[in-house]
């Protein structure tokens, strides 16, 4: 789950296209619409690919680059800039239009890939992920601007639900077709080819938006001043997560101080930013939050991990090892079209905590593969059922959301959700990652080289990320039991 990841819309319980149109007279693909609407899924359903595929080609990058121990930090350096992109992007947009930050998102995100792709090291292959991220973050919330501004409230749910709908087929195909092209090919052409193949639909939707959707929404209106504490404690937040990465990768007594520095930038962002009472797990929104970070954070962080855990330790090709994590597409589909069906209304509180026991579960089963005897395949049940628990928390959790917050307050709830998410993604992965490379999982690199003996098995390093992520994961049923009130009590209390 990226910045740009919208699987989190209740797909099932969003009209189609054509009952939008019936509504509105039209439809997302009538004259006024059809540029715009092929550009922009066209745009996502790219993106979508490049964000389920890299997980695959990644284990096979990082051995050549000699950056296996950086394993983790190529993951949380896109979850850290997309932090402040998107907030720097829902402030940009508002004085001026969304038409600005998506070009400018769009072309920070493909220079990121290309920067990632050229790389020669694994320190410029991190760089351009936090360039990706950067232009991720602008992306997802110029996108949404655009919907806001470009399409009627009744053609509305059936754009988001095309959203949504992009991330199935490369949910399943991405990581199986990276991993054909990087056996083939090569783990470059997954991060360059991206960029080629985004200037079509970009070339249908820019002149579209520049037509519907440029400038301020109120023309006559003055311009909103810039929020100047929420654009810092963005940053804060960027600039924190990005010492504790640093700290988590150098592993000595001198890193105690950025370590520090970090901590004490990130802390009292997190608590600008976020629902007060959201680290104390208090009922209500504050809870609906901390759960979203929970699951995204402790299932990507341990997911980033399958596949080169599947390469290294039982010698998968990166094919087979995108295989693993195919079919969780389709299941995180399903949880999250049952979880919107009518007949699920009087149990959704208990299925809740269910998604998260089968997230933790997941977690916990996936390191059984470093026991020879296990089947390998066993990864790939563990996480059907995983994606099966996070397609009804995640679903569930955006929509509790809305109905928890006043009007006036979704918009500012909505983006802490978000920033809950890419927070304890980054988090969790540089804690992973750390505890992964101390315990020796820097030394897999060598291998792609040409090294004539295999490298040294870690079973330790990889255990050390999966089973303190479904830990987290379990603490989340316990909080997942705590996003509802109780009658005749006031939230907080």
């Amino acid at each position: 789950m990226s910045a740009l990841d919208p699987r989190d819309t209740d797909v099932a319980a969003v009209p189609s296209a054509e009952t939008a149109a019936e509504n509105s007279g039209g439809g997302v693909l009538d004259r006024e619409h059809r540029a715009l609407s092929i550009g922009i899924v066209s745009v996502v359903l790219l993106i979508a690919f490049e964000a389920t595929a890299v997980g695959t080609a990644m284990p096979v990058a990082a051995r050549e680059l000699d950056g296996v121990a950086l394993y983790a930090f190529a993951f949380s350096a896109y979850f850290t800039t997309s932090l402040f992109g998107m907030v720097l992007a829902g402030q940009w947009s508002d004085r001026s239009g969304p038409l600005a930050p998506l070009a400018v998102g769009i072309s920070s995100f493909a220079a990121g890939l290309l920067l990632s792709g050229t790389a020669g090291t694994m320190v410029l292959f991190v760089l351009g992920r936090a360039v990706q991220g950067l232009g991720g973050g602008l992306v997802i919330v110029a996108l949404y601007v655009v919907v806001s501004r470009a399409y009627e409230e009744a053609l509305r749910p059936a754009i988001m639900a095309a959203f949504a709908a992009s991330w199935v087929v490369p949910s399943v195909v991405g990581p199986l077709a990276s991993g054909t092209i990087t056996e083939h090919l090569g783990w470059r052409w997954v991060f360059v080819g991206i960029p080629v193949l985004v200037v079509f639909p970009l070339a249908l939707a820019l002149p579209a938006i520049r037509r519907t959707a440029s400038g301020p929404a109120d023309p006559s209106a003055p311009l909103p001043p810039y929020d100047r504490r929420r654009i810092r404690l963005a940053l804060g937040i960027s600039l924190g997560a990005g010492l504790l990465q640093y700290a988590g990768q150098e592993l000595r007594w001198l890193a105690l101080a950025p370590a520090v520095a970090g901590a004490a930038l990130l802390v009292p962002s997190a608590l600008g930013l976020l629902p007060k009472g959201t680290f104390r797990a208090r009922r209500g929104l504050p809870s609906v939050v901390l759960l979203r970070g929970i699951a995204a954070g402790s299932f990507i962080a341990a997911e980033s991990f399958v596949p080169l855990m599947l390469v290294v330790e039982r010698g998968l090709s990166p094919t087979l090892a995108g295989l693993s994590l195919a079919v969780g597409g389709l299941t995180w589909a399903l949880g999250s079209y049952l979880q919107a069906r009518p007949w699920m209304a009087p149990h959704r509180e208990r299925a809740r905590v269910v998604g998260m026991v089968l997230v933790a579960a997941a977690i916990a089963a996936a390191p059984s593969v470093l026991i020879p005897a296990v089947p390998a395949w066993t990864v790939a049940v563990a996480w059907a059922f995983g994606c099966l628990g996070m397609g009804v928390v995640i679903a569930s959790t955006s929509v509790l959301l809305l109905e928890l917050s006043a009007p006036e307050e979704a918009g500012a709830n909505s983006a802490a959700l978000q920033i809950a998410d890419g927070l304890s993604n980054a988090l969790l992965l540089t804690a992973g990652g750390a505890a992964f490379a101390a315990l020796g999982g820097g030394a897999l690199g060598p291998a792609a080289h040409g090294a004539t003996s295999a490298p040294t098995p870690h079973p330790a390093a990889f255990a050390a990320v999966f089973l303190p992520m479904a830990a987290v994961a379990a603490t989340g049923a316990w909080v997942a039991t705590r996003l509802r009130v109780p009658a005749g009590r006031a939230a907080g209390k």
